[in-house]
């Protein structure tokens, strides 16, 4: 789904206030509740909720940069800004993962013991539902209008419910007598946090290093569709998916017209926009058909 700039800067930013509520308040549920049982697992579990809150101020400031136009210094515009929010989220993430190491090891080496009571389990029941919630309604918006903040920050929500998950399983296994699964189950957290953050670094760099964003044989057939086009070579694409740019250079007979070289350039353009979702500008470079032997293609 292809939005106007500000429309889709709107709807995500109106998206990332709701999430930021919602992960703060079940942050600080999780975090007091946590500190006042003694529990390792489920403060880790808090931070984690509220290293999704500090993303999400991340992302409404990377938003604010990504919805300026166009200008001189920036002439493909400021997107690939929110791409690059993404990878201080990541950061974060992994930021996290040092603090819930150490502190998870001091419990263990102290020999601390979680105070299991009733209330801290319907805590995180309740705050296990708000985070299904949350990622479901985080996850399809971000998809449907194609923002890599909204989506990156799902997938920390999925592990948040992951992790809150294993803080449950814990909590039963120090019930009955075995104390230590605390402990285990906060390191267990920093691998969901770090698989989490590797994901989002993976995915944008792909974004921010300019890899192909569509198939250069698709691009080839779809040009070789228009009529007066000999071959095609040389296609690039780059950019984000909903922001894409495509290069590509066409052979035509010698004796062709500047005029119906310049139309065939045109409806190009056009079909690539038409089939592809996200294409955001189409640039044809027209050569002679003769000259196809002076170029290494």
């Amino acid at each position: 789904m292809k939005l106007d700039n500000v429309v889709y800067a709107r709807e995500v930013k109106k998206t990332l206030i709701v999430v930021l509520a919602l992960n703060w308040l079940v942050a600080l549920a999780k975090l007091i509740v946590g500190y006042i049982i003694h529990s390792a697992s489920m403060v880790a579990d808090g931070y984690h909720s509220f290293a999704d809150g500090a993303s999400n101020i991340v992302g409404l400031f990377g938003m604010r940069i990504a919805a300026q136009p166009k200008d001189a210094d920036h002439p493909y515009g400021h997107k690939k800004y929110e791409t690059f929010t993404s990878v201080i989220i990541a950061l974060l993430l992994f930021v996290l993962c040092f603090y819930i190491v150490h502190d998870s090891f001091e419990k263990f080496r102290t020999k601390e013991v979680a105070q299991v009571n009733t209330f801290s389990f319907i805590v995180l029941f309740v705050t296990l539902l708000v985070n299904i919630t949350v990622m479901l309604y985080e996850s399809r918006k971000g998809k449907r209008i194609g923002s890599d903040v909204l989506v990156s920050d799902a997938a920390h929500t999925r592990a948040d419910i992951l992790t809150s998950s294993s803080v449950i399983f814990a909590f039963i296994g120090v019930k009955l007598g075995f104390y230590i699964l605390d402990s285990i189950a906060a390191l267990g957290i920093v691998l969901f946090i770090g698989r989490a953050a590797v994901n989002i670094i993976r995915e944008c760099s792909s974004t921010l290093c300019d890899s192909a964003v569509i198939d250069p044989r698709e691009i080839e057939k779809l040009a070789l569709s228009v009529a007066g086009v000999r071959k095609c070579h040389r296609v690039r694409t780059r950019g984000r998916k909903d922001d894409i740019y495509i290069d590509l250079h066409i052979l035509m007979d010698d004796q062709t017209l500047l005029v119906n070289a310049h139309d065939v350039s045109n409806r190009i353009e056009a079909k690539m926009k038409e089939v592809f979702d996200g294409v955001a500008d189409v640039v044809v470079h027209i050569e002679p058909l003769s000259s196809e032997g002076d170029v290494d293609d």
